[in-house]
């Protein structure tokens, strides 16, 4: 006997309560009879009255019964698009110019006036222009220090005035001195043990101050490795006896992960890094968040794909939990240790803490 499988399609009835709740990404369009225009159903627009919408699945389909697109939402994508571009070509500008360009500069090049283009830059970036450019310099000067250039010479191929002026904001530019930088960990003793997990082999290292790698799910020499391009010149001791409780207490985490993994940390990152870390800290065992949250919950709600980056530049793993941020759609995309490893610890998490769900 044949099963007949039905797919149950969403009633106008629903559509309606998603444009009530100012649903992003539903996937429909809605028009407003009296207005003549079609909307996302997250348009910032009061809402309409029920008897007054109707709705589609398409751009060309609302405009063949005769409406126009919303300049609010702009649900073709046009105005976002050109905006794209624009703010595209200021971020080259500003890549390719030894000094700051000006506002002015800037908003000039764009042809829109300085107010509109501020705004325009600030919703696809996250950040100012003058804040996207310190971060432009910043990584010019990490990347001269760490090929071993003189602070002077770095300082001064990177933009700076002055090497003061580095010194004076030297934890919001490299999340350390530029001497320390340009050492790559040189003169300092990073203290490494190894254990088998769940998920394999575990690498954790640690300095005087804290934890400052914690790697998983791979080889001893590619885990061993990865620490060492982070701290290229450090002193590295291998199965140090003093990491013994460190290494039970993530092993105990990884087995029974109710609690969050509290342990002291040495991070080394911008300062932006740092905050998006911090705010990982805040998701509990069982609990998710998509980019956009993560991104929200910083601050910086526009700066999604640099939040993203910053996960991925996570070096200690499982005690900054990155593995608690999915794609929009609940996905679990990508993870530094694999994505069977990063769905284990989410089940595990979930299983354990079953009155936590993810935001929505």
């Amino acid at each position: 006997m044949n099963h007949m499988h039905t797919i149950d399609l969403p009633t106008d009835d629903d559509l309606w309560q998603q444009v009530l709740t100012r649903q992003a990404n539903a996937g429909f369009l809605y028009a407003v009879t009296t207005m003549g225009v079609y909307c996302r159903p997250d348009c910032p627009s009061p809402r309409p009255l029920r008897r007054n919408v109707r709705f589609f699945a398409t751009p060309s389909v609302a405009e063949a019964a005769g409406f126009r697109a919303c300049k609010r939402c702009d649900p073709k994508g046009e105005r976002a698009r050109i905006a794209q571009a624009v703010v595209r070509d200021a971020c080259a500008f500003i890549e390719a110019e030894e000094d700051i360009p000006s506002l002015d500069a800037l908003a000039a090049r764009s042809g829109y006036s300085r107010f509109h283009f501020l705004r325009m830059f600030r919703d696809h970036t996250g950040v100012t222009p003058r804040s996207y450019a310190e971060g432009v310099r910043a990584r010019r000067l990490q990347a001269a220090l760490s090929k071993g250039e003189r602070v002077a010479d770095a300082v001064a191929g990177a933009g700076f005035g002055s090497e003061s002026r580095v010194y004076e904001k030297t934890s919001a530019l490299l999340g350390m001195t530029p001497g320390a930088a340009r050492r790559g960990g040189q003169g300092e003793v990073i203290r490494t043990a190894f254990a088998d997990c769940p998920f394999g082999r575990l690498l954790v290292g640690a300095t005087d101050k804290g934890v400052c790698f914690i790697g998983f799910a791979e080889p001893d020499e590619a885990l061993m490795g990865d620490l060492r391009r982070r701290f290229s010149k450090a002193q590295v001791t291998v199965n140090d006896p003093s990491l013994a409780a460190t290494v039970a207490t993530v092993l105990g985490f990884l087995r029974e992960p109710k609690q969050a993994l509290d342990l002291p940390l040495d991070l080394r990152g911008t300062a932006f890094q740092q905050r998006v870390w911090r705010t990982l800290q805040q998701i509990r065992p069982g609990e998710t968040r998509t980019y956009a949250q993560l991104a929200a919950m910083t601050g910086n709600p526009k700066a999604i794909r640099a939040v993203a980056r910053s996960c991925a530049t996570n070096p200690v793993s499982l005690a900054v939990p990155c593995h608690r941020v999915v794609g929009s759609d609940g996905d679990l995309t990508g993870y530094r240790w694999g994505v069977p490893c990063k769905q284990a610890l989410l089940e595990k998490e979930r299983r354990l803490n079953p009155s936590r769900k993810a935001a929505g």
